[in-house]
């Protein structure tokens, strides 16, 4: 891979500006393929960045709230042009920041269009109801009002599907949005706010904020001026992000960890359950809160699945995600790898046996980079840790049990719940998993990730905070209710 000498410099975004940090404080933002690529240099900024963006948003609100929701709508769809015109552009950074293999990348960006044309269309649905009265004189009906100033935290793993489906709700229903985007994507990240920038937004409606997590994250969770704050990342820093939200009483919505099961039936279709539990675990090198960490097999199938995936896991092409026909990129950084590593060395010696991979792949191809190899266990018990914690990185447990009602025990037998899934033609079986399955996504014959940007998404127990993101689900955080009632003069 060709390394770059030099790499492009990339400002906060405060009320209509791009500024640097005080200080001209900056970090670097490495290949994660070929650390010795450094894709842009971003702006480590602190609190006095982060004053600035929350007043420039507050002076932005009441001019912003006051317009029609249908001409905040016609600035998202302006959003989505600019936004598929810069698609290959935003997908080819998204594959150099942090990893994700080409094809992933362009589709997660025609997915953040997909999601700004679906809330340009909110600003024309209904959002309140009239509600009968006991006095017939008079008219009683609710409507909802926004939030206020919002701030929109988010993950590197989806670096524009993410940010577009917290900042379009957040804007089309009148809040206006200071954005911190994860450390590992601040280019990407830059990249999404161009477009919004190109869609003419007023200024201050938008702001953009880089820097580290502890100091800009919290600083956000702590400002007074902050009416709600949406988080998506790790349960440690998601709870950090509760307790300064619930100390001073501003609203706050949690999307955090997943330890995702698959169930695989004696009738399953062997081939479908194989295929998608493969891409479920091993794409976006396993890095996505809905990817799938277990696979529950009854035991009359478990030689074959086994069997089948180990196969189809030695198949898998490793290697730099702008490589067209590589399956799994890298790692996010040299500390994810590590992390990831430690599973698999914990696996190892709590009596799981290493069926595939477990290592890290040789070759000049691989020296400069956070490689892991797509790794699978099977005689794996449900107190492992590797059975009970987020490993976030290409590694399937596969496990074994005697009926549907033991494998649903031990899906449900973690602290998260977020999304799970069952193959099987036996609608009975089907019937069975919706109702005893503790996961607020639940896919029948499909894989554990993805969701459609029309539907909420969520989880339950550790997994969120018990709201839901996307759809019209997001009317319900990013607004408030007001009820209203006229009785007529006199």
């Amino acid at each position: 891979m060709a390394v770059e000498t030099s790499a492009p410099v990339f400002q906060n975004y405060i009320a209509g500006k791009w500024v640097p940090a005080a200080g001209g404080k900056t970090f670097q933002r490495e290949n994660p393929a070929d650390w010795r690529e450094i894709v842009g240099v971003a702006q480590d900024s602190g609190v006095e960045e982060v004053a600035r963006a929350v007043e420039a948003a507050a002076v932005a609100l009441p001019a912003w709230r006051a317009l029609s929701a249908v001409a905040r709508g016609e600035y998202l769809r302006r959003a989505a042009d600019a936004l598929e015109r810069r698609a290959e552009d935003v997908a080819r950074t998204m594959t150099r920041e942090m990893g994700k293999t080409i094809g992933e990348a362009r589709a997660e960006t025609l997915r953040g269009v997909t999601i700004l044309r679906y809330y340009a269309g909110e600003g024309m649905r209904e959002i309140g109801a009239v509600v009968p009265s006991v006095d017939p004189r008079q008219l009683l009906f609710t409507t909802r009002v926004p939030l206020g100033v919002v701030a929109v935290v988010t993950p590197w793993n989806f670096p524009v599907a993410i940010p577009c489906w917290k900042i379009a709700p957040a804007l089309v229903y009148g809040n206006t949005v200071v954005f911190k985007p994860a450390s590992y994507t601040p280019v990407t990240a830059a990249k999404v706010v161009e477009a919004f920038i190109e869609a003419g937004l007023p200024e201050g409606v938008l702001n953009f904020v880089t820097g580290r997590g502890g100091v800009v994250g919290q600083a956000l969770a702590e400002h007074p001026l902050v009416n709600g704050i949406t988080f998506t990342g790790s349960n440690e820093v998601g709870k950090q992000v509760a307790a300064a939200a619930l100390a001073r009483g501003a609203k706050y919505q949690l999307e955090m960890g997943g330890k995702n099961p698959v169930i695989v039936c004696e009738d399953a279709d062997m081939a479908q359950a194989v295929e998608l539990t493969v891409s479920g675990a091993m794409r976006t090198t396993g890095q996505r809160c809905t990817a799938t960490s277990r696979a529950i097999v009854l035991r009359p199938v478990l030689k074959e699945f086994t069997e089948r995936v180990v196969a189809r896991v030695r198949e898998l092409k490793v290697g730099p995600g702008l490589d067209e026909s590589v399956y799994l990129g890298p790692q996010v950084s040299r500390s994810q790898r590590e992390t990831v590593l430690g599973y698999i060395e914990k696996g190892k010696q709590e009596g799981a046996r290493l069926l595939v991979g477990g290592g890290v792949p040789t070759g000049e191809l691989y020296d400069h980079g956070y490689y892991v190899e797509p790794t699978v266990f099977d005689h794996v018990t449900p107190e492992m840790t590797i059975a009970q914690e987020e490993i976030f990185g290409p590694v399937l447990a596969i496990m074994a049990a005697d009926s549907l009602e033991q494998a649903i025990a031990i899906a449900n037998g973690v602290k998260y719940g977020l999304s799970a899934s069952i193959f099987t033609h036996d609608i009975n079986k089907i019937l069975t998993f919706i109702q005893s399955i503790e996961a607020g996504m639940v896919r029948i014959n499909g894989e554990t990730a993805g969701v459609e940007p029309q539907a909420p998404f969520g989880g339950m127990k550790a997994s969120s905070s018990h709201s839901r993101e996307q759809g019209r689900a997001a009317l319900e955080f990013f607004t408030s209710v007001k009820t209203v009632t006229v009785a007529r003069a006199g």
